[in-house]
């Protein structure tokens, strides 16, 4: 089920809000209903594998920089040879 939310926008954001809604014969509502479930999505996965990545570190999980050189160089070189 739906819920309503007010938002306030600066006129700029809300401008260019309206002239998406016209371009993609959308309202205004479900663009902005759109971006706000996009930013929620992508911000709990940013928390979440970022709390992932901490474990990892409290664990020992880790690569030193000179093993990632290594194998950036290797991968270089592979994409170099296929050419």
């Amino acid at each position: 089920m739906a819920e309503t939310l007010s938002v306030r926008l600066n006129a700029g954001v809300k401008k260019r809000l309206e002239n998406l809604a016209a371009q993609s014969k959308r309202s205004e509502s479900f663009l902005a209903a759109k971006a706000i479930a996009v930013y929620v999505e992508t911000d709990e996965w940013q928390r979440r594998e970022i709390a992932e990545g901490i474990k990892d570190l409290d664990a020992g999980r880790t690569v030193s920089q000179e093993e990632i050189v290594r194998e950036l160089d290797k991968w270089g070189k592979t994409h170099k040879s296929r050419r």
